[in-house]
């Protein structure tokens, strides 16, 4: 078993459980960071984001379609047609 020292004077070995690792880990954050680091553990059941995190990779190949479109919309940009989402709001009211 090998032990490695750290800045702290901890002693931690490479045979850690990554729970005992994340132990370790938390009692080094600050009050701030662990409330980021529970927002981003939350997030792991949020349902919209699980449904991203579990749905199919999309399989459809490109089509010559989808490049006719795309590069109509980079030469739309590339011009200056475009609008800010603010913009494109306002005017749907």
């Amino acid at each position: 078993m090998l032990f490695v020292r750290d800045t702290h004077a901890r002693y931690r070995s490479e045979d850690m459980t990554a729970k005992e690792k994340l132990r370790e880990r938390i009692e080094t954050f600050s009050e701030e960071e662990a409330g980021e680091a529970l927002r981003l553990l939350d997030m792991r059941t949020d349902p919209v984001i699980a449904a991203f995190r579990d749905a199919p990779a999309d399989d459809e190949p490109w089509t010559e379609d989808d490049e006719v479109a795309a590069a109509e919309g980079r030469a739309d940009l590339a011009a200056g047609r475009t609008v800010s989402l603010d913009e494109a709001l306002r005017a749907s009211e």
